[in-house]
Protein backbone atom coordinates (compact mmCIF):
# COMPACT_ATOMS: atom_id res chain seq x y z
CA UNK A 1 0.00 0.00 0.00
CA UNK A 2 1.26 3.51 -0.61
CA UNK A 3 2.62 5.55 2.10
CA UNK A 4 0.43 8.28 3.37
CA UNK A 5 3.47 10.69 2.64
CA UNK A 6 3.18 9.41 -0.93
CA UNK A 7 -0.35 10.40 -1.04
CA UNK A 8 -0.61 13.27 -0.05
CA UNK A 9 2.37 14.48 -2.32
CA UNK A 10 0.55 13.13 -5.35
CA UNK A 11 -2.39 15.63 -4.13
CA UNK A 12 -0.33 18.37 -4.15
CA UNK A 13 0.97 17.26 -7.60
CA UNK A 14 -2.49 17.05 -9.23
CA UNK A 15 -3.57 20.39 -7.65
CA UNK A 16 -1.41 21.75 -10.05
CA UNK A 17 -3.32 21.14 -13.11
CA UNK A 18 -6.17 23.52 -14.39
CA UNK A 19 -9.31 21.72 -14.53
CA UNK A 20 -11.70 21.01 -11.98
CA UNK A 21 -12.06 18.06 -11.90
CA UNK A 22 -7.92 17.29 -11.61
CA UNK A 23 -9.11 19.58 -8.22
CA UNK A 24 -11.59 17.35 -7.02
CA UNK A 25 -9.49 14.05 -7.26
CA UNK A 26 -6.68 16.24 -5.22
CA UNK A 27 -9.18 16.81 -2.82
CA UNK A 28 -10.14 12.97 -2.84
CA UNK A 29 -6.79 12.44 -1.95
CA UNK A 30 -5.97 14.50 0.75
CA UNK A 31 -9.09 13.25 2.36
CA UNK A 32 -7.81 9.56 1.79
CA UNK A 33 -4.25 10.13 3.15
CA UNK A 34 -6.05 11.95 6.32
CA UNK A 35 -7.95 8.64 6.85
CA UNK A 36 -4.97 6.41 6.33
CA UNK A 37 -3.09 8.32 9.29
CA UNK A 38 -6.26 8.28 11.35
CA UNK A 39 -6.79 4.43 11.23
CA UNK A 40 -2.92 3.93 10.91
CA UNK A 41 -2.84 5.31 14.85
CA UNK A 42 0.03 8.43 13.57
CA UNK A 43 -0.43 11.59 14.97
CA UNK A 44 -2.52 13.31 12.35
CA UNK A 45 -2.64 16.66 13.94
CA UNK A 46 -1.52 18.27 17.00
CA UNK A 47 -4.59 20.66 17.85
CA UNK A 48 -7.98 19.51 19.67
CA UNK A 49 -11.14 18.65 17.98
CA UNK A 50 -12.11 22.03 19.31
CA UNK A 51 -8.94 24.07 17.57
CA UNK A 52 -10.08 21.68 13.82
CA UNK A 53 -13.80 23.08 14.51
CA UNK A 54 -12.92 26.70 15.48
CA UNK A 55 -10.90 26.71 11.63
CA UNK A 56 -14.33 27.09 10.10
CA UNK A 57 -14.52 30.64 11.57
CA UNK A 58 -11.17 31.70 9.42
CA UNK A 59 -13.04 32.91 6.35
CA UNK A 60 -10.30 30.94 4.13
CA UNK A 61 -10.85 28.18 1.74
CA UNK A 62 -7.07 26.74 3.28
CA UNK A 63 -8.28 26.73 6.79
CA UNK A 64 -12.08 25.36 5.88
CA UNK A 65 -9.94 22.44 3.40
CA UNK A 66 -7.60 21.21 6.61
CA UNK A 67 -10.63 22.04 9.25
CA UNK A 68 -12.49 19.06 6.66
CA UNK A 69 -9.67 17.11 6.85
CA UNK A 70 -9.04 16.88 10.70
CA UNK A 71 -12.93 17.22 11.75
CA UNK A 72 -13.30 13.73 9.27
CA UNK A 73 -10.28 11.58 11.10
CA UNK A 74 -11.29 12.89 14.19
CA UNK A 75 -13.29 9.90 15.34
CA UNK A 76 -15.25 12.68 17.54
CA UNK A 77 -19.31 11.84 17.27
CA UNK A 78 -20.48 15.32 15.98
CA UNK A 79 -18.00 14.71 12.78
CA UNK A 80 -20.89 13.60 10.74
CA UNK A 81 -23.09 16.25 11.54
CA UNK A 82 -20.69 19.40 10.83
CA UNK A 83 -19.45 17.81 7.80
CA UNK A 84 -22.65 17.16 6.23
CA UNK A 85 -23.90 21.00 7.69
CA UNK A 86 -21.15 22.37 5.58
CA UNK A 87 -22.02 20.45 2.51
CA UNK A 88 -25.85 21.64 2.73
CA UNK A 89 -24.66 25.32 3.08
CA UNK A 90 -26.09 24.89 7.81
CA UNK A 91 -22.72 25.46 9.24
CA UNK A 92 -22.72 28.98 10.40
CA UNK A 93 -19.43 30.57 11.94
CA UNK A 94 -18.76 33.96 14.05
CA UNK A 95 -15.04 35.70 12.88
CA UNK A 96 -14.56 37.39 15.97
CA UNK A 97 -15.38 34.79 19.09
CA UNK A 98 -14.77 31.56 16.35
CA UNK A 99 -17.89 29.76 17.15
CA UNK A 100 -19.24 27.50 15.17
CA UNK A 101 -22.78 27.20 14.57
CA UNK A 102 -25.22 24.54 12.76
CA UNK A 103 -28.30 25.82 10.99
CA UNK A 104 -31.04 22.77 11.50
CA UNK A 105 -33.55 21.44 8.78
CA UNK A 106 -36.42 23.03 11.70
CA UNK A 107 -34.72 26.67 10.86
CA UNK A 108 -33.18 25.79 15.18
CA UNK A 109 -29.51 27.13 15.65
CA UNK A 110 -27.21 24.55 17.44
CA UNK A 111 -23.39 24.75 18.88
CA UNK A 112 -21.47 22.53 16.42
CA UNK A 113 -19.28 21.35 19.37
CA UNK A 114 -22.24 19.89 21.86
CA UNK A 115 -25.06 19.86 19.50
CA UNK A 116 -26.91 22.19 22.28
CA UNK A 117 -29.44 24.32 21.11
CA UNK A 118 -28.34 28.42 20.53
CA UNK A 119 -30.18 31.54 21.44
CA UNK A 120 -27.73 33.90 21.67
CA UNK A 121 -26.38 33.96 18.25
CA UNK A 122 -23.62 36.45 17.42
CA UNK A 123 -24.53 39.30 14.82
CA UNK A 124 -21.67 38.70 12.53
CA UNK A 125 -22.20 35.03 12.19
CA UNK A 126 -22.29 34.00 8.77
CA UNK A 127 -22.08 30.62 6.46
CA UNK A 128 -18.93 29.04 5.90
CA UNK A 129 -18.10 29.49 2.47
CA UNK A 130 -17.33 26.63 -0.61
CA UNK A 131 -15.66 26.55 -4.01
CA UNK A 132 -15.97 23.51 -6.33
CA UNK A 133 -12.80 22.56 -4.99
CA UNK A 134 -14.09 22.22 -1.23
CA UNK A 135 -16.96 20.62 -2.74
CA UNK A 136 -15.35 17.59 -3.69
CA UNK A 137 -13.37 17.59 -0.66
CA UNK A 138 -16.37 17.66 1.79
CA UNK A 139 -17.83 14.89 -0.43
CA UNK A 140 -15.01 12.38 0.07
CA UNK A 141 -15.06 12.96 3.43
CA UNK A 142 -18.70 12.53 3.55
CA UNK A 143 -18.20 9.02 1.90
CA UNK A 144 -15.46 7.94 4.30
CA UNK A 145 -17.44 8.92 7.54
CA UNK A 146 -20.46 7.20 6.34
CA UNK A 147 -18.23 3.82 5.79
CA UNK A 148 -17.74 4.86 9.64
CA UNK A 149 -20.73 5.50 10.65
CA UNK A 150 -22.51 4.14 13.65
CA UNK A 151 -25.63 3.20 12.15
CA UNK A 152 -25.13 0.05 9.95
CA UNK A 153 -27.67 0.75 7.63
CA UNK A 154 -25.44 3.96 6.71
CA UNK A 155 -22.00 2.04 6.42
CA UNK A 156 -23.76 -0.47 4.06
CA UNK A 157 -25.62 1.75 2.10
CA UNK A 158 -21.85 3.59 1.66
CA UNK A 159 -20.12 0.00 0.39
CA UNK A 160 -22.68 -0.48 -2.21
CA UNK A 161 -22.10 2.90 -2.81
CA UNK A 162 -18.62 2.37 -3.44
CA UNK A 163 -19.65 -0.71 -5.45
CA UNK A 164 -21.94 0.51 -8.18
CA UNK A 165 -18.74 3.38 -8.19
CA UNK A 166 -16.14 2.48 -7.85
CA UNK A 167 -13.12 5.12 -7.32
CA UNK A 168 -9.13 4.35 -6.15
CA UNK A 169 -9.35 7.17 -4.02
CA UNK A 170 -11.71 5.32 -1.06
CA UNK A 171 -9.35 2.23 -1.30
CA UNK A 172 -7.61 3.36 1.94
CA UNK A 173 -10.67 4.36 3.70
CA UNK A 174 -12.29 1.07 2.41
CA UNK A 175 -9.77 -0.61 4.08
CA UNK A 176 -9.60 1.25 7.75
CA UNK A 177 -13.05 0.85 7.13
CA UNK A 178 -12.69 -3.19 7.12
CA UNK A 179 -10.14 -3.56 9.97
CA UNK A 180 -13.11 -2.33 12.32
CA UNK A 181 -15.90 -3.49 11.16
CA UNK A 182 -17.57 -6.07 12.88
CA UNK A 183 -21.14 -6.70 11.54
CA UNK A 184 -21.15 -9.63 8.64
CA UNK A 185 -22.94 -8.32 6.75
CA UNK A 186 -21.55 -4.91 6.56
CA UNK A 187 -18.30 -6.89 6.30
CA UNK A 188 -19.30 -8.75 3.28
CA UNK A 189 -20.65 -5.11 1.47
CA UNK A 190 -17.59 -3.74 2.03
CA UNK A 191 -15.19 -6.61 1.07
CA UNK A 192 -17.12 -6.34 -2.33
CA UNK A 193 -16.56 -2.50 -2.48
CA UNK A 194 -13.01 -3.42 -1.88
CA UNK A 195 -12.97 -6.29 -4.77
CA UNK A 196 -14.58 -3.56 -7.05
CA UNK A 197 -12.30 -1.15 -6.69
CA UNK A 198 -9.21 -4.00 -7.39
CA UNK A 199 -10.62 -4.81 -10.45
CA UNK A 200 -10.91 -1.04 -11.57
CA UNK A 201 -7.16 -0.66 -10.88
CA UNK A 202 -4.88 -0.69 -13.31
CA UNK A 203 -1.89 -1.55 -11.18
CA UNK A 204 -3.36 -3.76 -8.98
CA UNK A 205 -1.42 -7.34 -8.80
CA UNK A 206 -2.94 -10.91 -10.45
CA UNK A 207 -2.99 -11.93 -6.53
CA UNK A 208 -5.62 -9.49 -5.85
CA UNK A 209 -7.42 -9.17 -8.97
CA UNK A 210 -8.30 -12.86 -8.55
CA UNK A 211 -8.96 -12.49 -5.30
CA UNK A 212 -11.51 -9.94 -6.22
CA UNK A 213 -12.60 -11.68 -8.78
CA UNK A 214 -13.45 -14.21 -6.11
CA UNK A 215 -15.58 -12.02 -3.80
CA UNK A 216 -17.66 -10.74 -7.25
CA UNK A 217 -18.32 -14.40 -8.10
CA UNK A 218 -19.92 -15.07 -4.47
CA UNK A 219 -21.97 -11.97 -4.75
CA UNK A 220 -23.50 -13.31 -7.55
CA UNK A 221 -26.02 -11.02 -8.94
CA UNK A 222 -26.74 -8.94 -12.32
CA UNK A 223 -24.33 -6.09 -11.03
CA UNK A 224 -21.47 -8.73 -10.07
CA UNK A 225 -22.04 -9.75 -13.74
CA UNK A 226 -21.99 -6.18 -15.20
CA UNK A 227 -18.81 -5.59 -12.89
CA UNK A 228 -16.98 -8.52 -14.51
CA UNK A 229 -18.40 -8.37 -18.44
CA UNK A 230 -17.05 -4.91 -18.63
CA UNK A 231 -13.40 -5.67 -17.09
CA UNK A 232 -11.14 -3.46 -18.91
CA UNK A 233 -9.43 -5.31 -22.09
CA UNK A 234 -5.78 -6.90 -21.57
CA UNK A 235 -5.95 -8.31 -18.47
CA UNK A 236 -3.42 -11.12 -17.56
CA UNK A 237 -4.65 -14.67 -18.80
CA UNK A 238 -4.97 -15.80 -15.30
CA UNK A 239 -6.97 -13.11 -14.52
CA UNK A 240 -9.03 -13.36 -17.67
CA UNK A 241 -9.81 -17.16 -17.18
CA UNK A 242 -10.70 -16.31 -14.10
CA UNK A 243 -13.24 -13.48 -15.10
CA UNK A 244 -15.17 -15.74 -17.58
CA UNK A 245 -15.21 -18.48 -14.94
CA UNK A 246 -16.87 -16.52 -12.85
CA UNK A 247 -19.07 -14.95 -15.74
CA UNK A 248 -20.06 -18.64 -16.50
CA UNK A 249 -21.04 -19.59 -13.06
CA UNK A 250 -22.71 -16.45 -12.70
CA UNK A 251 -25.35 -16.38 -15.80
CA UNK A 252 -25.95 -20.42 -14.78
CA UNK A 253 -26.90 -18.92 -10.40
CA UNK A 254 -28.86 -16.49 -12.00
CA UNK A 255 -30.50 -18.92 -14.60
CA UNK A 256 -31.71 -21.31 -11.79
CA UNK A 257 -32.40 -17.94 -9.56
CA UNK A 258 -35.08 -16.85 -12.85
CA UNK A 259 -37.33 -20.20 -12.55
CA UNK A 260 -37.75 -19.48 -9.04
CA UNK A 261 -38.52 -15.78 -9.85
CA UNK A 262 -41.08 -17.45 -12.33
CA UNK A 263 -42.64 -19.68 -10.32
CA UNK A 264 -43.59 -17.31 -7.83
CA UNK A 265 -44.76 -15.45 -10.71
CA UNK A 266 -46.75 -18.16 -11.39
CA UNK A 267 -47.81 -18.72 -7.77
CA UNK A 268 -49.29 -14.72 -7.30
CA UNK A 269 -51.06 -15.15 -10.96
CA UNK A 270 -52.49 -18.07 -9.81
CA UNK A 271 -53.66 -17.06 -6.25
CA UNK A 272 -55.08 -14.02 -8.17
CA UNK A 273 -56.99 -16.31 -10.67
CA UNK A 274 -58.19 -18.58 -8.10
CA UNK A 275 -59.46 -15.67 -6.11
CA UNK A 276 -61.50 -14.23 -9.14
CA UNK A 277 -63.12 -17.81 -9.38
CA UNK A 278 -63.79 -19.28 -6.39
CA UNK A 279 -66.85 -17.39 -6.17
CA UNK A 280 -67.42 -18.39 -9.83
CA UNK A 281 -67.08 -22.35 -9.13
CA UNK A 282 -69.59 -21.93 -6.43
CA UNK A 283 -72.52 -20.53 -8.21
CA UNK A 284 -71.89 -22.53 -11.59
CA UNK A 285 -71.39 -25.94 -9.56
CA UNK A 286 -74.51 -25.32 -7.66
CA UNK A 287 -76.97 -23.85 -10.11
CA UNK A 288 -75.60 -23.94 -13.28
CA UNK A 289 -75.55 -20.34 -14.20
CA UNK A 290 -72.76 -19.06 -17.04
CA UNK A 291 -72.69 -15.39 -15.12
CA UNK A 292 -71.20 -13.01 -17.19
CA UNK A 293 -71.48 -10.43 -14.68
CA UNK A 294 -69.32 -11.78 -12.19
CA UNK A 295 -66.50 -9.70 -13.30
CA UNK A 296 -68.83 -6.75 -12.34
CA UNK A 297 -69.21 -7.87 -8.50
CA UNK A 298 -64.77 -7.70 -8.36
CA UNK A 299 -65.43 -4.52 -9.82
CA UNK A 300 -67.42 -3.56 -6.93
CA UNK A 301 -65.53 -4.84 -4.24
CA UNK A 302 -62.54 -2.64 -5.99
CA UNK A 303 -64.76 0.65 -5.76
CA UNK A 304 -65.76 0.05 -2.05
CA UNK A 305 -62.59 0.16 -1.33
CA UNK A 306 -61.56 3.35 -2.82
CA UNK A 307 -64.97 4.77 -1.35
CA UNK A 308 -63.60 3.20 2.16
CA UNK A 309 -60.09 5.05 1.58
CA UNK A 310 -61.47 8.09 0.49
CA UNK A 311 -63.63 8.71 3.68
CA UNK A 312 -60.80 7.71 5.55
CA UNK A 313 -57.88 10.06 4.03
CA UNK A 314 -60.82 12.65 4.48
CA UNK A 315 -61.66 12.37 7.88
CA UNK A 316 -60.04 9.42 9.76
CA UNK A 317 -56.36 9.48 7.79
CA UNK A 318 -55.01 7.63 10.90
CA UNK A 319 -57.07 4.68 10.35
CA UNK A 320 -55.56 4.63 6.38
CA UNK A 321 -52.99 1.24 7.55
CA UNK A 322 -56.76 -0.54 8.47
CA UNK A 323 -58.63 0.53 5.22
CA UNK A 324 -58.24 -3.08 3.69
CA UNK A 325 -59.87 -4.92 6.66
CA UNK A 326 -62.72 -2.00 6.72
CA UNK A 327 -63.63 -2.37 3.29
CA UNK A 328 -63.34 -6.36 3.37
CA UNK A 329 -66.41 -7.06 5.34
CA UNK A 330 -68.26 -3.73 3.61
CA UNK A 331 -67.05 -5.28 0.13
CA UNK A 332 -68.33 -8.89 0.90
CA UNK A 333 -72.14 -7.38 2.04
CA UNK A 334 -72.31 -4.95 -1.13
CA UNK A 335 -71.42 -7.32 -3.50
CA UNK A 336 -73.38 -10.17 -1.57
CA UNK A 337 -76.26 -8.60 -1.67
CA UNK A 338 -76.21 -7.28 -5.55
CA UNK A 339 -75.97 -10.63 -6.24
CA UNK A 340 -78.52 -11.86 -4.36
CA UNK A 341 -81.13 -8.84 -5.74
CA UNK A 342 -79.68 -10.26 -9.32
CA UNK A 343 -80.46 -13.25 -8.53
CA UNK A 344 -84.07 -12.99 -7.03
CA UNK A 345 -84.83 -10.10 -10.41
CA UNK A 346 -83.40 -12.04 -13.10
CA UNK A 347 -81.75 -15.31 -12.33
CA UNK A 348 -84.87 -17.28 -11.00
CA UNK A 349 -86.59 -16.58 -14.18
CA UNK A 350 -83.56 -17.96 -16.49
CA UNK A 351 -82.85 -21.56 -14.94
CA UNK A 352 -82.48 -24.48 -17.44
CA UNK A 353 -81.58 -21.51 -19.90
CA UNK A 354 -78.20 -21.20 -20.11
CA UNK A 355 -78.30 -19.27 -23.14
CA UNK A 356 -80.80 -16.58 -22.01
CA UNK A 357 -78.97 -16.67 -18.75
CA UNK A 358 -75.47 -16.23 -20.88
CA UNK A 359 -76.93 -13.28 -22.49
CA UNK A 360 -78.32 -11.66 -19.47
CA UNK A 361 -75.73 -11.26 -17.16
CA UNK A 362 -73.30 -9.96 -20.34
CA UNK A 363 -76.20 -7.41 -20.60
CA UNK A 364 -76.60 -6.88 -17.07
CA UNK A 365 -72.73 -6.40 -16.89
CA UNK A 366 -72.58 -3.13 -19.48
CA UNK A 367 -75.31 -1.77 -17.12
CA UNK A 368 -73.53 -1.98 -14.17
CA UNK A 369 -70.07 -0.91 -15.94
CA UNK A 370 -71.74 2.17 -17.03
CA UNK A 371 -73.61 2.99 -13.76
CA UNK A 372 -69.46 3.02 -12.40
CA UNK A 373 -68.50 5.02 -15.06
CA UNK A 374 -71.21 7.36 -14.50
CA UNK A 375 -71.00 7.57 -10.64
CA UNK A 376 -67.14 7.43 -10.53
CA UNK A 377 -66.09 8.31 -13.85
CA UNK A 378 -64.13 6.35 -16.67
CA UNK A 379 -60.91 7.21 -15.49
CA UNK A 380 -58.75 4.86 -13.18
CA UNK A 381 -58.79 5.51 -9.14
CA UNK A 382 -56.61 6.06 -6.92
CA UNK A 383 -56.60 2.58 -4.31
CA UNK A 384 -52.88 2.92 -1.55
CA UNK A 385 -51.46 0.77 -0.40
CA UNK A 386 -51.35 0.49 3.18
CA UNK A 387 -48.12 0.37 4.87
CA UNK A 388 -47.84 -3.36 5.48
CA UNK A 389 -48.84 -4.26 2.00
CA UNK A 390 -45.76 -1.75 0.26
CA UNK A 391 -42.00 -2.41 -0.12
CA UNK A 392 -40.31 -5.73 -1.13
CA UNK A 393 -37.96 -8.04 0.25
CA UNK A 394 -35.30 -10.23 -1.57
CA UNK A 395 -34.28 -13.98 -1.37
CA UNK A 396 -30.97 -14.03 -3.03
CA UNK A 397 -31.90 -12.94 -6.36
CA UNK A 398 -35.33 -13.19 -6.10
CA UNK A 399 -37.60 -10.39 -5.46
CA UNK A 400 -40.94 -11.04 -3.47
CA UNK A 401 -43.02 -7.79 -3.14
CA UNK A 402 -45.55 -7.71 0.06
CA UNK A 403 -48.34 -6.61 -1.42
CA UNK A 404 -48.65 -10.27 -3.61
CA UNK A 405 -47.49 -12.00 -0.87
CA UNK A 406 -50.08 -10.50 1.21
CA UNK A 407 -52.77 -11.57 -1.49
CA UNK A 408 -51.31 -15.19 -1.44
CA UNK A 409 -51.99 -15.60 2.12
CA UNK A 410 -55.23 -13.71 1.88
CA UNK A 411 -56.36 -16.46 -1.22
CA UNK A 412 -55.23 -19.20 0.59
CA UNK A 413 -57.24 -18.38 3.77
CA UNK A 414 -60.08 -17.77 2.09
CA UNK A 415 -60.16 -20.89 0.38
CA UNK A 416 -60.08 -22.67 3.58
CA UNK A 417 -62.68 -20.54 4.94
CA UNK A 418 -65.01 -21.30 2.50
CA UNK A 419 -64.20 -25.16 2.58
CA UNK A 420 -65.02 -25.12 6.42
CA UNK A 421 -67.99 -23.64 5.82
CA UNK A 422 -69.13 -26.25 2.82
CA UNK A 423 -68.19 -28.48 5.03
CA UNK A 424 -69.58 -27.80 8.67
CA UNK A 425 -72.40 -25.42 8.25
CA UNK A 426 -76.27 -26.44 7.00
CA UNK A 427 -75.59 -23.75 4.34
CA UNK A 428 -73.11 -25.66 3.59
CA UNK A 429 -74.67 -28.93 3.67
CA UNK A 430 -77.66 -28.01 1.36
CA UNK A 431 -75.29 -26.34 -0.97
CA UNK A 432 -73.56 -30.21 -1.51
CA UNK A 433 -76.68 -31.43 -1.81
CA UNK A 434 -78.14 -29.41 -4.59
CA UNK A 435 -74.95 -29.29 -6.45
CA UNK A 436 -74.94 -33.62 -6.50
CA UNK A 437 -78.74 -33.70 -7.34
CA UNK A 438 -81.36 -30.63 -7.16
CA UNK A 439 -84.82 -32.97 -7.09
CA UNK A 440 -83.81 -35.65 -4.51
CA UNK A 441 -82.50 -32.42 -2.24
CA UNK A 442 -85.81 -30.86 -2.80
CA UNK A 443 -87.40 -33.76 -2.07
CA UNK A 444 -85.98 -33.97 1.39
CA UNK A 445 -87.81 -30.67 2.55
CA UNK A 446 -84.58 -28.18 1.35
CA UNK A 447 -85.37 -24.96 0.08
CA UNK A 448 -83.65 -25.16 -3.34
CA UNK A 449 -84.68 -21.15 -3.96
CA UNK A 450 -83.57 -20.05 -0.68
CA UNK A 451 -80.02 -21.98 -1.68
CA UNK A 452 -79.58 -20.68 -5.25
CA UNK A 453 -80.24 -16.94 -3.49
CA UNK A 454 -77.88 -17.85 -0.86
CA UNK A 455 -75.67 -19.32 -3.12
CA UNK A 456 -75.40 -16.42 -5.91
CA UNK A 457 -74.75 -14.22 -2.62
CA UNK A 458 -72.29 -15.91 -1.89
CA UNK A 459 -70.35 -16.14 -4.87
CA UNK A 460 -70.91 -12.82 -5.51
CA UNK A 461 -69.73 -11.57 -1.94
CA UNK A 462 -66.29 -13.93 -2.30
CA UNK A 463 -65.88 -11.95 -5.88
CA UNK A 464 -66.62 -8.18 -3.37
CA UNK A 465 -63.72 -9.09 -1.48
CA UNK A 466 -61.56 -10.70 -4.76
CA UNK A 467 -62.12 -7.08 -5.66
CA UNK A 468 -60.50 -5.76 -2.62
CA UNK A 469 -57.46 -7.58 -3.47
CA UNK A 470 -57.55 -6.92 -7.01
CA UNK A 471 -57.61 -3.06 -5.61
CA UNK A 472 -53.76 -3.64 -4.85
CA UNK A 473 -52.19 -4.61 -7.66
CA UNK A 474 -54.64 -3.67 -10.51
CA UNK A 475 -55.95 -0.34 -11.79
CA UNK A 476 -59.47 0.44 -10.50
CA UNK A 477 -61.89 1.22 -13.16
CA UNK A 478 -64.84 0.30 -14.94
CA UNK A 479 -63.16 -2.90 -16.75
CA UNK A 480 -61.23 -4.10 -13.69
CA UNK A 481 -63.59 -7.14 -14.10
CA UNK A 482 -63.49 -7.69 -18.01
CA UNK A 483 -60.05 -9.01 -17.53
CA UNK A 484 -60.47 -11.51 -15.06
CA UNK A 485 -63.99 -12.92 -16.67
CA UNK A 486 -62.92 -15.02 -19.45
CA UNK A 487 -59.61 -16.26 -16.79
CA UNK A 488 -62.01 -17.43 -14.18
CA UNK A 489 -63.71 -19.14 -16.65
CA UNK A 490 -61.22 -21.44 -17.74
CA UNK A 491 -59.94 -21.93 -14.27
CA UNK A 492 -63.48 -23.52 -13.56
CA UNK A 493 -64.18 -25.46 -16.54
CA UNK A 494 -60.20 -26.81 -16.24
CA UNK A 495 -60.29 -27.83 -12.30
CA UNK A 496 -63.91 -29.03 -12.35
CA UNK A 497 -67.44 -27.46 -12.43
CA UNK A 498 -68.13 -26.87 -8.79
CA UNK A 499 -65.17 -29.01 -7.20
CA UNK A 500 -63.29 -25.89 -5.05
CA UNK A 501 -60.34 -28.24 -5.05
CA UNK A 502 -60.27 -28.51 -8.62
CA UNK A 503 -60.10 -24.96 -8.98
CA UNK A 504 -57.32 -24.49 -7.06
CA UNK A 505 -55.57 -26.81 -9.18
CA UNK A 506 -56.56 -25.43 -12.04
CA UNK A 507 -55.59 -21.59 -11.03
CA UNK A 508 -52.28 -22.91 -10.22
CA UNK A 509 -51.56 -24.47 -13.20
CA UNK A 510 -52.77 -21.95 -15.64
CA UNK A 511 -50.57 -19.26 -13.36
CA UNK A 512 -47.55 -21.18 -13.38
CA UNK A 513 -48.07 -22.33 -17.41
CA UNK A 514 -48.66 -18.72 -18.25
CA UNK A 515 -45.57 -17.22 -16.44
CA UNK A 516 -43.00 -19.82 -17.86
CA UNK A 517 -44.34 -19.66 -21.17
CA UNK A 518 -44.54 -15.24 -21.40
CA UNK A 519 -40.60 -15.04 -21.64
CA UNK A 520 -40.43 -17.89 -24.41
CA UNK A 521 -43.67 -16.72 -26.44
CA UNK A 522 -44.73 -13.41 -24.96
CA UNK A 523 -47.81 -12.39 -22.95
CA UNK A 524 -50.33 -12.83 -26.35
CA UNK A 525 -48.57 -16.33 -27.61
CA UNK A 526 -49.04 -17.53 -23.99
CA UNK A 527 -52.35 -17.06 -23.35
CA UNK A 528 -53.40 -18.19 -26.67
CA UNK A 529 -51.46 -21.43 -25.99
CA UNK A 530 -53.22 -21.94 -22.94
CA UNK A 531 -56.29 -21.14 -24.53
CA UNK A 532 -55.52 -24.01 -26.84
CA UNK A 533 -54.11 -26.41 -24.67
CA UNK A 534 -56.93 -26.28 -22.17
CA UNK A 535 -59.77 -26.63 -25.61
CA UNK A 536 -58.03 -29.84 -26.43
CA UNK A 537 -57.93 -31.01 -22.67
CA UNK A 538 -61.55 -30.54 -22.40
CA UNK A 539 -62.02 -32.51 -25.12
CA UNK A 540 -60.71 -35.45 -23.21
CA UNK A 541 -61.92 -34.67 -19.94
CA UNK A 542 -64.99 -32.89 -20.37
CA UNK A 543 -66.03 -32.35 -16.56
CA UNK A 544 -61.95 -31.39 -15.64
CA UNK A 545 -59.45 -32.40 -13.48
CA UNK A 546 -61.75 -33.29 -10.92
CA UNK A 547 -65.34 -33.59 -11.65
CA UNK A 548 -67.82 -33.84 -8.97
CA UNK A 549 -69.76 -37.36 -8.01
CA UNK A 550 -73.48 -37.85 -7.98
CA UNK A 551 -76.35 -39.17 -9.05
CA UNK A 552 -78.17 -36.32 -11.15
CA UNK A 553 -73.90 -35.44 -12.49
CA UNK A 554 -73.72 -39.43 -13.34
CA UNK A 555 -76.61 -39.29 -15.25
Amino acid sequence: MSSPSFLLCRGRHVSARSNLSSLVVRGRFVFAALFLIAVSGLPAFAGPFEDSVAKFANDSFSDTQDAVGEVATSGNPRAFDIISALQDERLLADPDSKRVFIKTTDSKTVDALSGEPVTDVPKNTDGVRLNNRLRGIVDAALGGLNLLSPDLNTRIGAAQSVFKSPDETFLPVIEGALKKETNGTALRALAEAKAAIVLSKADASDADKLDAIGVIRARGDQEALALLSNLPSGQPPLVAKAATAAIGSINNTLALWSVAQNAWYGLSLGSVLLLAAIGLAITFGVMGVINMAHGEMVMIGAYVTFVVQELIRTKYPALFDYSLLIALPLAFLAAGLIGVLIERTIIRFLYGRPLETLLATWGLSLVIQQAVRTAFGPTNREVGNPSWMSGAFDIGQMTITYNRLWIVVFTIAVFFILQAMLRFTALGLEMRAVTQNRRMAASMGIPTSRVDALTFGLGSGIAGIAGVALSQIDNVSPNLGQSYIIDSFMVVVFGGVGNLWGTLIGALSLGMANKFLEPVAGAVLAKIAILVLIILFIQKRPRGLFALKGRAIEA
